[in-house]
């Protein structure tokens, strides 16, 4: 057995102290040469899909499934503005439209309470009143806005969406797409997402590239996801 002395421990730390600083260094460096060209430092929103997951297969007859998003804004006391904030939400369909304690409009387009976001499925259909196929904004479809931490650093909101109908088919693949849009009239406000994005590039579909064409202030998110048909 080899003995080891406290001369030889202190110079072997010394040793694996450097290396790690080497390969922190490199590793910093690579990712730095990696990172995504929407990544938060290249945007002063960031967004994040929590659900559905990639590969899952969500709902029930094309309904039932969720969209649950974090997003975060820039922080201090004025992030709730730059978001475009307007009230917490609480709302759905028919009755629950615009009901007490947190009224919120319901239906397909921007969402009056996050007027920034984006949120696009690419199987949504044009068969039902008010939407318009792919590039139809499904944000002012979420039913519970709320905030969930303000700091000096970020002002994050949660919001989240459960599909009361088959609006994207169903026993189908669909791509999810989020974002926020620019601040495109520039009155320092996050409010300027379309009702409908239009495919800018004229490729016959309506995704990431047309959101980037029209301006956007986070990164663009996107999920892979299958539309269950099954009954209960």
């Amino acid at each position: 057995m080899r003995t080891w002395t406290r001369k030889h421990s202190a110079a072997a730390a010394a040793v694996a102290i450097v290396a790690a600083g080497g390969l922190l260094a490199a590793t910093q460096q690579g990712a730095a040469a990696d990172a995504p060209e929407n990544s938060r430092n290249d945007h002063p929103v960031e967004v994040k899909i929590l659900a559905p997951d990639r590969g899952d297969n969500a709902g029930i007859a094309g309904k039932g499934w969720f969209v649950d998003l974090e997003l975060d804004y820039p922080g201090g006391p004025d992030g709730l503005r730059q978001a475009g904030f307007s009230g917490l939400q609480l709302t759905g369909p028919g009755s629950h439209a615009g009901a007490q304690p947190f009224p919120g409009l319901f239906g397909p387009g921007h969402d009056d309470r996050l007027p920034g976001l984006v949120v696009l499925a690419s199987t949504t259909n044009a068969s039902l009143p008010g939407f318009s196929g792919p590039g139809t904004n499904l944000a002012g479809l979420f039913n519970l806005t709320g905030v969930t931490d303000r700091s000096m650093d970020q002002t994050e909101l949660w919001d989240t969406w459960i599909v009361g109908a088959p609006i994207a088919g169903q026993n189908i693949d669909t791509t999810l797409t989020v974002a926020v849009v620019a601040d495109l009239n520039h009155n320092g406000v996050f409010d300027d997402a379309p009702n409908v994005v239009a495919d800018v590039n004229h490729d016959g579909v309506v995704n990431a590239a047309d959101l980037k064409a029209l301006g956007v202030a986070s990164n663009i998110e996107t999920v892979d996801f299958h539309i269950n048909a099954d009954t209960v």
